[in-house]
């Protein structure tokens, strides 16, 4: 499972999660997965923990990132990482994109796009 080693974002269609927040999936191999994230001002990443380590980079905005009982704000340029089944969520302060990194491949999001900003308490997003 994977997809061309060379990515064209204008080639590859939104996913409407809902709540304005919206998701490409740039590419992915059968190690990892690369995924564009948009967000509205004020749309809200749930509180959610994976199985799946997440490294994302704030490509543009601001954001106030909640990991594991911790929140720091975010500016464009910074970063975070995920560990491994620890809650983490996103609240988009300005109109805000993330680049999020994932491995293994979430290949939960391969199917039809699931709300991701549905619920506060998820488990699954």
């Amino acid at each position: 499972m994977t997809t061309d080693v060379f990515v064209t974002a204008d080639d590859i269609p939104w996913q409407d999660l809902g709540a304005g927040v919206r998701r490409k999936i740039l590419g992915y191999n059968d190690a990892m997965m690369m995924v564009r994230v948009e967000f509205e001002a004020g749309a809200i990443g749930a509180q959610h923990r994976h199985p799946h380590v997440q490294c994302a980079v704030v490509e543009k905005g601001s954001f106030d990132v909640a990991i594991d009982g911790r929140t720091k704000r975010l500016n464009t340029g910074d970063g975070y990482m995920v560990p491994s089944n620890v809650l983490h969520g996103v609240v988009a302060l300005e109109p805000g994109v993330l680049l999020d990194i994932f491995t293994p491949i979430r290949e939960d999001f391969l199917g039809e796009p699931v709300a991701y900003a549905a619920a506060a308490d998820a488990t699954q997003a």
